[in-house]
């Protein structure tokens, strides 16, 4: 277990069912999601400037933190049969 996933525990343990249902629902909104586009295709194309680049990177960061702890509660609603 790495020490990402011993702390996030810690987090998710604290969650409810209702908690653990709501953020494996959690989408970006409109908005930010056309930002995360955009900057994707960017990217492909090599053509992000530094600071889109450093916006970027903190979205991915950010992607990759919610998608752990999506998946740690999806963990917790089957061990509970829901």
């Amino acid at each position: 277990m790495t020490p990402l996933d011993r702390l996030l525990d810690r987090v998710t343990d604290c969650f409810t069912p209702d908690v653990a249902k709501r953020l494996v629902e959690l989408r970006p909104d409109p908005d930010t999601q056309a930002r995360i586009n955009d900057l994707a295709a960017k990217a492909n194309d090599g053509q992000l400037s530094a600071s889109e680049e450093r916006e970027y990177s903190e979205f991915v960061e950010a992607i990759d933190l919610v998608s752990i702890l999506q998946a740690k509660a999806r963990r917790i609603l089957a061990a509970r049969g829901m």
